[in-house]
């Protein structure tokens, strides 16, 4: 599972088009965006820097959520 943190993801038109982006990258991804908390979850085999490629493509460059990060986040 990756996860990505997505700042300019504010609405579901935005998540919309992530969700566009990653799934170019792997069709059988299962994508889980939340556009409140600017996350998204990618449960996908591939290696994390084509999603980072195809997102930064896109225009949603990612601040990547590290396990310390997220810890910070959920408390």
């Amino acid at each position: 599972m990756h996860r990505f943190h997505i700042p300019n993801m504010t609405c579901g038109g935005c998540a919309k088009s992530v969700t566009k982006a990653l799934l170019s990258v792997d069709p059988q991804a299962r994508i889980k965006t939340d556009p409140p908390t600017r996350e998204v979850q990618v449960d996908s085999q591939l290696n994390e820097g084509a999603f980072l490629a195809a997102l930064n493509e896109a225009g949603y460059p990612d601040k990547r959520i590290t396990p310390s990060l997220d810890r910070l986040i959920r408390g």
